[in-house]
């Protein structure tokens, strides 16, 4: 589309008619605007007592009226700007007809305050109010969302940003805050539906006979090979552009929400995915992008030109424009079948030329989890019978947990993969490869050969042509709190099948989890993440930060999410005790939570030792218990919040690691025992 265009008229027409209109033509259907550009600060609420209310409310993206969840009013819910160091209250009004909830993601805080319903506390009950109450013992950026079915996919979420308790070290002349997030018309269970019921149903790029005959995409022999596997490789996000609209701070790409800023100033561009299912690879073209905080933590500055940025992560960047005119913010989705777009400009009512699409990925064999071999790749599915008693269950039905098939050969008939003339065949759903995954229909694939990808650009990012960060570049500016090598280590398989859309760890899912991951209380652990499925994953910790072991040592990169690639590995060290939060706090409860959020499964786990030695938790509040308990635990005279009457239950101090993507929708009962 750009070649198409004079650069000089563009920019005299620009210059003469306020840049909005005379770019309008030259606009893509989607981005074509709806209003001179939206310029308009996030609403903000601080303060030590902070009122929030959670309600249903209608929302307008590009001119259309939208179902949605807001908080005081507004998608995104407000601005919550908090300083290092404060005590904070905040009670949160639910006046929804259902139980909802909060979670402050990437803060370090009592877990009884964490918001997860059924494993921190017990959710907000409808027509009632529930307070939150903790001190803020760090600074950056974050962001709050619901933890109650799938509300947060129609707006439950909002950004926070703390202010340090002194002088902030990273300068800046202004700053906005980029709230990332996608919206759909279709309510989110019907969403899943369609799921359930047909893995690929929103994607709408899936190779053609038009293409092939074009020369585009895959060669007809690996079509053949991909599709007797039941493997599709333009399979690269679960919901799309088919039905999303991708968000700039609650505005679509046709309201052309704009930031203001003087030419030569240094502006600080907080952003945050609070997406449901997107991955956003975000640029603004023409300007270096200089990262200084990843998940609110600072990093030694490094400058790039894109940044793939995963569900739940958020950054800081530097960017210092000098010259007088409009640069485009690009959220490009990592399906490319859409784009969050927003604008950088000196003066309300301009605007940039919008970049086209770029052309779509295309999983290859590393992302099936065969390593460095993707160059000798050719397919060998001679050991799949068609025919005899087996022909009722074809290998591939197997691989994907469809039936069984007859007879002891059953594990030699898996679908294999055979590399160069050497002959070495890999099955792609060998168990004795991964013993510590349960041989389920949640299992639809493991990865042969995984690999450490923390050093690739992500998905559909290595050919174009610039600087994208990868993790590998990131280094914390301060030497970590805990340096002790582990004391042990675990592995934990991302496990799915894409197909039925049942996701799990360990091939177990959250309906048929039976007892938690133990972890010490103050030890040290390196856990090592594998992604058997073609889906980047993200996976969260709530209440800690975890060191990525990236190859800095002293200084690696502290996170409390991050994005695992297909067929990829990414392992972390992390300290279940007091050395695990940035002051000191003592470990209460940890949650790992995965991509996606429209379906969930989980795997607890709580620290090893007696449980008559937990205190009780009061279930109407969540609070820890006051006084006089009662021997048998069943209830007490009043809580610290004044409750006469409580059920007890055991506080876990024990690490939870969840899964809260693409899973089955059932939940179990969590109790701490």
């Amino acid at each position: 589309m750009t070649d198409l265009i004079d650069r000089r008229a563009l920019l005299r027409g620009s210059a003469a008619l306020g840049g909005t209109a005379a770019l309008a033509s030259w606009f893509p259907a989607w981005a074509q605007p709806v209003s001179a550009g939206i310029v308009r600060p996030l609403p903000t609420v601080s303060g030590d007592e902070i009122h929030l209310k959670i309600a249903a409310q209608m929302m307008t993206i590009d001119g259309r009226m939208s179902h949605a969840i807001g908080i005081n009013g507004t998608v995104p819910a407000p601005l919550v700007r908090l300083r290092e160091g404060q005590k904070v209250r905040l009670h949160v009004e639910n006046a929804l007809d259902e139980d909802s909830s909060i979670h402050w993601h990437g803060l370090i805080l009592p877990f009884q305050m964490d918001g997860v319903p059924g494993v921190s506390f017990p959710g907000i009950k409808p027509r009632s109010t529930f307070t939150y109450e903790f001190p803020i013992v760090q600074s950056g950026t974050y962001w709050y969302h619901s933890h109650s079915g799938l509300q947060e996919q129609l707006g439950h979420y909002g950004p926070i940003v703390i202010d340090p308790a002194g002088e902030d070290p990273i300068k800046s002349d202004r700053e906005h805050v980029l709230v990332l997030s996608d919206h759909s018309p279709l309510h989110p269970h019907t969403i899943f539906r369609k799921l359930k019921q047909q893995g690929g149903y929103f994607n709408f790029q899936k190779q053609t006979l038009a293409g092939q005959l074009a020369g585009r995409d895959q060669s007809g022999k690996d079509r053949l090979a991909w599709g007797a596997m039941r493997m599709d490789p333009t399979d690269v996000s679960d919901v799309t552009g088919s039905t999303y609209t991708y968000l700039v701070n609650g505005h679509g790409p046709r309201d052309n929400w704009t930031g203001l800023f003087h030419p030569g100033e240094r502006i600080r561009l907080r952003i945050i995915n609070a997406s449901a299912m997107t991955t956003f690879n975000f640029r603004i073209p023409g300007l270096k992008l200089t990262v200084v905080q990843a998940d609110g933590l600072p990093v030694r500055p490094v400058s790039v030109d894109e940044i793939q940025v995963a569900v739940a992560e958020t950054y800081d960047v530097i960017v210092e424009p000098a010259d007088d005119r409009a640069y485009t913010i690009v959220g490009e989705s990592v399906d490319r079948s859409g784009m969050a777009r927003a604008t950088l400009a000196p003066r309300e009512g301009m605007a940039a030329i919008v970049p086209p699409l770029r052309k779509r990925p295309l999983a290859d064999m590393k992302d099936m989890g065969m390593g460095d071999m993707a160059g000798m790749s050719s397919m060998d599915h001679s050991a799949m019978p068609s025919s005899g008693k087996d022909a009722a269950c074809p290998p591939e039905h197997a691989a994907m947990g469809h039936c069984k098939p007859a007879g002891d050969a059953a594990a030699m008939d898996q679908p294999t993969m055979s590399h160069g003339t050497g002959g070495m065949k890999h099955s792609m759903r060998d168990m004795s490869m991964a013993p510590e995954v349960k041989d389920t229909p949640t299992v639809q694939t493991i990865s042969p050969m995984p690999i450490d990808r923390t050093g690739e650009p992500g998905q559909g990012l290595k050919d174009v042509g610039h600087k994208v960060l990868v993790y590998r570049d990131l280094m914390a500016v301060e030497r970590n709190p805990d340096v002790r090598a582990p004391d042990r280590s675990m592995r934990i398989h991302l496990t799915g099948n894409m197909e039925r859309y049942m996701w799990a760890f360990d091939g177990v899912k959250l309906s048929e989890v039976k007892k938690p991951i133990p972890f010490l209380k103050d030890e040290r652990v390196r856990i090592t993440l594998v992604n058997d499925t073609m889906m980047g994953h993200p996976i969260h910790l709530h209440g800690h930060f975890f060191e990525l072991v990236t190859g800095h040592g002293a200084y690696a990169p502290r996170k409390h999410t991050v994005q695992v690639q297909p067929g990829g590995t990414v392992t972390f060290d992390v300290t279940t005790g007091r050395a695990a939060t940035r002051r000191g706090e003592p470990f209460r409860a940890g949650y790992a939570r995965g991509r996606d959020r429209v379906g969930s499964g989980q795997c607890r786990a709580r620290a090893a030792g007696s449980i008559r030695d937990c205190p009780r938790v009061c279930a109407l509040c969540g609070c820890g218990v006051g006084t006089k308990i009662r021997r048998d635990g069943q209830n007490c005279s009043r809580c610290r919040r004044g409750h006469r009457r409580f059920q007890s239950r055991r506080r876990c101090s024990g690490l939870v690691l969840t899964e809260i993507a693409r899973a089955d929708f059932q939940r179990s009962s969590p109790r701490c025992s």
